[in-house]
């Protein structure tokens, strides 16, 4: 069984950084993908970000495309989301689940993912 720790968010004023940290544990072989998908109050949930675990290929959302980077050490079964020139936008829950479907480069649709989810961490941008 999959388990997500996601962590690193917290408060931080526009235009400043932060790097949230996912840790997966549990049965990790073989999924392809992990993205990173946020979800604010009263909004649905929007991917963000994803990265291709067998090749390292990226996909970014194009609201976050040149402020956020996603990276991964597979040594530790972690993924990480560098956050950069944050804006007020960015404020929500992040979570980052798996994905199973065998694509070259990956999706940011949820449909594509595993259905289970951590707590996630909460991001807030507020000067």
């Amino acid at each position: 069984q999959l388990h997500f720790v996601e962590s690193g968010g917290g408060l931080v004023q526009p235009g400043g950084s932060l790097r949230l940290s996912c840790v997966v544990s549990g049965s990790t072989v073989n999924y392809h993908a992990i993205g990173w998908f946020r979800q604010a109050p009263g909004k649905e949930r929007e991917g963000v970000s994803c990265i291709n675990t067998r090749s390292g290929s990226t996909n970014y959302a194009d609201s976050v495309k040149g402020r956020l980077t996603i990276s991964e050490d597979n040594t530790k079964n972690t993924v990480y989301l560098q956050m950069d020139n944050m804006n007020p936008d960015d404020a929500a829950d992040y979570y980052c689940p798996v994905s199973y479907v065998p694509v070259g480069v990956c999706v940011l649709d949820v449909s594509h993912y595993l259905e289970v989810w951590g707590q996630g961490t909460l991001v807030t941008v507020s000067s």
